[in-house]
């Protein structure tokens, strides 16, 4: 839903983004406590947390550091001198009264992010990226008549990504946060665990006739699944046509997602900058980097999950689902990489295809049956390529294949240890499998008749009695081959 037509005419959707990610760190932004997720209530508070008389905070040079590997790996551009502002507004669950945040010098500014759509390649441009503290939490569903206050979360480090309204649909927003929580997770700079609120949006929605100016936006506040997002901006969408067709105006304000109506309602009018009184934080000076500490983090940026995706393509030969699907997980990658070094430095472009179909189909089936990921799995990568290995080298078949895999997710054995101990070498003698495909075809004397009359579906059942009576150990290619042979000559 790029445009949408109406008795009137075409309304194009326009959509911008603030991202707000969680810094992976241990330490809070301006203060010492833990970050650590799953304590109880305002267990990981400081004093600057509680903004108690008297304390100052002191900016966390590991969080300065993670934000400028964002940077770098969003294609942004640091700014060696940026500088913390106050932003003022009043919450219960914001003990100072204001936020620490960046206004007019964030940490950096610009960047891109590339994600593909079904007309290819596109570039979703970054305003900025700036650094602020979080705030706390309230929480209402405890009490019949009271709030409670916890402030675990206050002033953890938040990295606001804010992109140009780019977007013009609800599919394009949802490629660009899977890829920018690919991108995040490869830099471990954020875990983006949007369940748990460590990644989370504001989503701007406007519409204007393409030949007009940008409409009047409307901001989506704090909406933490993806799922949730797309069908918030699809409401969204069809109420702002509802208001301008009838010849209303779009008010400029904030506004909820309720995912049990799956509708959004007014939380209050939009603020402006000038609202929250915006002026340089006294506590912090300027905040100066030096080009070698810039560059130092610019040594440390992994290669990203884009440029693996071509490098699959390219160098293994691999679909672009599977190319995708591997490389969106740095882990899952990792663990394909290290299953593709059991064959040789050279890498068999077969042998890396079949080695990503099996990851991508039958490991994956099994991790995901048990709610595992790739590193909790119950089959190392090495061992994982070696079963694979075993099958393009015709010493297992892919039936016998799932087997064994079966087998060494319930004993951590070896797979040639399983295929050793219950005989499950595949049969590629030409004259074993001759004589078994012979007895199937003298027991089923009609179906041969049947099969000669013009039934050709019949070979699959000729095929299947014999690797049955085979116990499936017979090379699928050689019994394909020695049944032509024989059909033909019967």
């Amino acid at each position: 839903m790029q445009y949408v037509q109406t008795s009137s005419g075409v309304w194009e959707v326009v959509i911008g983004l603030e991202v707000h990610a969680q810094v992976i760190s241990e330490s809070k932004l301006f203060s010492s406590a833990s970050t650590k997720f799953g304590v109880g209530p305002n267990e990981n508070v400081s004093f600057v947390d509680a903004a108690l008389p008297g304390v100052l905070p002191v900016a966390n040079s590991f969080c300065i550091d993670q934000a400028i590997k964002t940077g770098l790996g969003l294609n942004g551009n640091i700014n060696l001198v940026s500088r913390f502002d106050r932003k003022n507004y009043f919450y219960a669950d914001l003990p100072q009264g204001y936020q620490i945040s960046q206004y007019d010098h964030p940490i950096i500014s610009g960047g891109y992010v590339e994600i593909e759509t079904k007309d290819g390649l596109k570039k979703i441009n970054l305003e900025r990226i700036h650094l602020e503290q979080d705030a706390g939490k309230s929480m209402h569903d405890q009490h019949p008549t009271q709030s409670y206050i916890d402030l675990n979360r206050s002033g953890i480090a938040l990295m606001e990504i804010v992109t140009k309204p780019d977007m013009r649909n609800a599919a394009e927003v949802s490629a660009f946060l899977h890829q920018l929580r690919s991108i995040l997770r490869y830099l471990k700079t954020c875990d983006g665990n949007m369940d748990e609120g460590s990644m989370r949006a504001d989503v701007n929605v406007s519409l204007h006739r393409p030949e007009d100016p940008f409409g009047t936006r409307v901001e989506i506040k704090n909406v933490n699944s993806i799922k949730f997002m797309m069908s918030a901006i699809d409401f969204e969408v069809n109420r702002q046509v509802e208001i301008l067709e009838s010849g209303g105006i779009i008010d400029q304000e904030t506004r909820l997602f309720d995912a049990a109506s799956g509708k959004t309602f007014v939380m209050r009018s939009k603020e402006d900058a000038q609202d929250y009184r915006y002026f340089p934080e006294p506590d912090l000076p300027p905040l100066v980097l030096q080009q070698s500490r810039v560059d130092a983090i610019r040594a440390t940026i992994p290669e990203l999950p884009m440029a693996k995706v071509r490098r699959f393509q390219q160098n293994f030969g691999l679909s672009h689902y599977d190319a995708s699907t591997i490389a969106s997980e740095a882990e899952i990658a990792n663990f394909y990489e290290e299953a593709l070094a059991v064959g040789s430095m050279n890498v068999d472009r077969d042998f890396a295809k079949l080695l990503a179909n099996w990851l991508v189909v039958e490991l994956f089936s099994l991790l995901n049956k048990e709610g595992l990921s790739i590193c909790s799995g119950k089959v190392s990568a090495e061992n994982f390529g070696k079963l694979v290995m075993l099958i393009k080298t015709n010493v297992i078949s892919g039936k016998i294949a799932k087997e064994v895999l079966a087998m060494m997710w319930e004993t951590g054995k070896l797979p040639a240890d399983i295929v050793k101990e219950q005989g499950l070498k595949q049969i590629t003698s030409t004259d074993t499998i001759e004589s078994a495909l012979r007895e199937v075809l003298a027991e089923n004397a009609d179906k041969v008749a049947e099969y000669k009359s013009g039934k050709d579906k019949l070979f699959g059942f000729f095929v299947g009695q014999a690797m049955k009576k085979m116990q499936g150990k017979a090379n699928p290619q050689v019994l394909n081959d020695v049944l032509k042979r024989l059909l033909l000559s019967e």
